[in-house]
């Protein structure tokens, strides 16, 4: 995996699909300096490589993050494509459920992915950032259910909440 320098304090500036113009700097180092309580598993780069999101996502906004991000992403411009993730199912619910939910942040139209990949860039924003953090926290429910009704590396059980899981920086293929 190719390290990225971007220093601290570079600004970015955010152009795609559903976001013009949006500017942001980076204030800690790539893929460090993390809240505490927040230990993901996987990196951006990591998830997109297994395949999450049905490959559709960041599809459209490839120049703000680094290139090795996307050498070997599993990807799909056209359509959402559940064959792409790494379960070969789909996980993820309509950003219409997430929008009507709350869970989006006006500076993250994504949602919490986006976040995840600006975190990890270096981008911090106090009150979101704990907000976005206790929601990755909260995923640890579908690592208990898994734990309690499949063997260890038993993929085929629980498949819709172990992609979930990867959607979430948890590597659910060692569970």
């Amino acid at each position: 995996m190719e390290k990225t320098r971007w220093p601290a304090g570079k600004k970015i500036l955010a152009n795609d699909l559903m976001q013009k113009r949006y500017v942001y700097y980076l204030t800690e180092p790539v893929g460090k300096s993390f809240d505490p309580e927040f230990k993901p598993d996987l990196t951006p780069q990591q998830m997109l490589e297994l395949g999450v999101f049905g490959g559709k996502y960041m599809t459209d906004c490839q120049n703000e993050f680094p290139k090795s991000w996307f050498k070997k992403a599993k990807l799909c411009h056209k359509f959402h494509d559940p064959e792409l993730n790494f379960f070969k199912i789909n996980a993820s619910q309509p950003l219409s459920v997430w929008r009507q939910k709350g869970w989006i942040y006006p500076e993250d139209p994504r949602g919490w992915f986006q976040w995840y990949c600006r975190y990890y860039m270096g981008r911090r924003i106090s009150e979101e950032d704990q907000r976005q953090i206790k929601r990755w926290k909260a995923m640890k429910r579908h690592i208990a259910q898994i734990k309690k009704h499949c063997q260890k590396g038993e993929f085929f059980c629980h498949r819709k909440q172990r992609q979930a899981l990867l959607h979430w920086a948890y590597d659910s293929r060692k569970i």
